[in-house]
């Protein structure tokens, strides 16, 4: 399904995404590296074990990112103009390699944009739950989204 332009959004609109990623050491290793994030936690095995964890836990932006990837397809794929900002963002519960991660979205606020008669502004409230239904991770995104008539 690709994105909705901005008239066609509502207030309350909810979304559960059908994609679902079990998170792998690579991705953690890699995301890591890439973004140059040396955490221990993150990298060291022996370290993490020694934490309060137990165990590696997950790079929190890879965690932040994840969520925001796999809402594009039902939400802004082919509609955005821009994300504007992220807002409120929290992960209440970690997130280990082997977890099986999904997402979720409802239209928290619509508005007009002022500058760019062909587009308005959609907040979006994303939630990223695990395996076992617990929120490890949400925010509001504000995304500037075309409109079908512009």
């Amino acid at each position: 399904m690709a994105g909705r332009y901005f008239d066609e959004w509502q207030v309350g609109d909810r979304l559960v995404h059908e994609i679902r990623r079990t998170v792998t050491e690579t991705d953690n290793l890699l995301f890591s590296t890439m973004t140059h994030n040396p955490q221990p936690l993150h990298l060291d095995v022996e370290a993490a074990r020694a934490s309060e964890f137990g165990q590696i836990l997950v790079n929190g932006t890879f965690t932040f990112a994840l969520m925001v990837g796999l809402s594009v397809g039902d939400t802004t794929l082919g509609t955005l103009v821009a994300n504007l900002g992220y807002d409120k963002l929290v992960m209440p519960k970690p997130v280990f390699i082997g977890d099986t991660l999904r997402a979720e979205s409802e239209v928290h606020e619509l508005k007009e944009s002022r500058s760019r008669p062909g587009a308005g502004i959609v907040t979006f409230a994303h939630r990223l739950l695990n395996q076992r239904d617990e929120i490890v991770c949400q925010c509001l995104r504000s995304a500037l989204i075309k409109k079908s008539t512009a």
